[in-house]
């Protein structure tokens, strides 16, 4: 961009200058005269004005360019006249990526710049998951007059990355009880080796002699065998809701439902991994995202680096259609027979519960996490959480689990407190 316009900052005043020269003339007053003729002088030379160069050069340094989400960082950006002329009155703002929000210090500056001269400014910026790139600074140069301005663009690739780090706060993801045949740490209504007793059974040849009932031998004379309740891993994929209509936020400034999903969905990753099972995720939005099933540090970092940078987890809304059956049928091919879902969803219009109620009737077991973004400050914002209860209300009796998370708190909290009402 390399715009040239009049900033018609001297409009009026040849006018002026010279109804005021013809008042010095008739009323024989010098004083008045001089104005006129200094007005004139003043009118003249703006309309000789020539527009400013763009001989600048612009410098951006980031003090630290791979950050977590929250961290702070400090850009420095430095201009420098390049050119044979002084630019008297120039501005600059810089091109402070969407989603970033200036902490301290500001993005731009006022001053004048003779040739070979710099001038720097300074501000700091916090951090948000996903890749943040610099658009270019804009730049307005004026003349001495002030008469002639030029609006131009100065560039400087930068770019801010900004990485979860995948660290879980819950200790016991609620799972259902679709198992594969390894041990892990998802209790089953089967017998066998473990550690929470389950029941006894008859004496069968083979049994080891550690579950061997001895107490009640030695009452009874019956030999008998203890059985635990097995403990074995799951296959999970975790499916975030980033529809257009889960980017809702309770206020402005605050973050939207996808990215506290996107946030329990990385928690929930972590956590799972951890206690040994076969984890995935998948994305409900118009971009595709996936992640197969899979353990190991490797596979976490897959999943840290597709939660960090795919399109389908961006800042905004998508600008794509979503097509619900394309979606499902394009979901229902990749998920492994024995996988189960954990649904991550606000569930804040009609669709997102029907997406748990069809997984579910498919074969997959589904547990919803559901983020909060729903306030009661007015009528409308009443009348949508009610509706959202009775969403949540209607998916329990339907038999599927669901996690009511106010995002305010921890979601290992949460999930523990549910636990214990599932224990019952």
């Amino acid at each position: 961009m390399n715009v040239v316009r009049e900033t018609n900052r001297w409009h009026g005043v040849s006018a002026m200058a010279l109804l005021a020269a013809g008042v010095g003339v008739f009323t024989e007053s010098p004083v008045t005269l001089l104005v006129g003729v200094v007005g004139v002088a003043f009118a003249a030379y703006a309309r000789t004005a020539t527009p400013p160069s763009t001989d600048f050069e612009l410098t951006r340094t980031v003090a630290e360019s791979a950050l977590g989400p929250g961290d702070e960082t400090t850009v420095e950006v430095t201009v420098e006249n390049v050119g044979e002329t002084t630019a008297p009155d120039l501005r600059i703002v810089d091109g402070v990526p969407d989603g970033l929000r200036v902490t301290a210090g500001s993005p731009r500056i006022g001053t004048a710049l003779r040739p070979g001269k710099r001038a720097t400014f300074s501000y700091t910026l916090e951090a948000v998951r996903g890749d943040h790139v610099f658009g270019p600074a804009q730049a307005i140069a004026r003349d001495f007059s002030g008469a002639v301005e030029r609006e131009f663009e100065l560039e400087d690739e930068t770019t801010i990355t900004c990485t979860p780090r995948l660290q879980s706060t819950a200790d016991d993801v609620p799972l259902r009880e679709q198992t594969i045949r390894h041990v892990g740490q998802v209790t089953t209504r089967e017998g066998g080796t473990g550690v929470e007793f389950f029941a006894t059974r008859d004496y069968r040849p083979g049994d080891p002699l550690s579950r061997i009932d001895w107490k009640r031998k030695a009452r009874t004379g019956e030999l008998t065998t203890v059985e635990f309740r097995e403990e074995r891993t799951a296959t999970v994929v975790l499916l975030v809701d980033v529809r257009e209509q889960a980017y809702l936020t309770a206020a402005t400034e605050d973050p939207s439902a996808v990215e506290h999903s996107i946030r329990a969905a990385g928690d929930a990753f972590s956590a799972l991994l951890d206690n040994g099972d076969r984890v995935g995720i998948a994305a409900l939005g118009p971009e595709e995202a996936w992640l197969a099933p899979g353990t190991g540090e490797t596979h976490r970092a897959e999943a840290r680096n597709l939660l960090s940078h795919a399109a389908a987890f961006a800042q905004r809304p998508p600008d794509e259609m979503f097509y619900s059956t394309v979606k499902l049928r394009w979901l229902r091919r990749r998920l492994p027979s024995d996988a189960q879902v954990v649904y991550l969803s606000p569930l804040c219009d009609r669709f997102a519960p029907e997406v748990a109620r069809r997984l579910d009737a498919m074969g997959h077991p589904v547990t919803v996490i559901s983020p909060n973004p729903t306030t009661d400050e007015t009528t409308g914002q009443r009348l949508a959480r009610a509706e959202r209860t009775q969403r949540i209300t209607s998916l329990r009796a339907g038999g599927v689990r669901v996690v009511d998370w106010n995002p305010d708190d921890p979601l290992g909290v949460t999930l523990a407190k549910m636990n214990r009402r599932w224990a019952r």
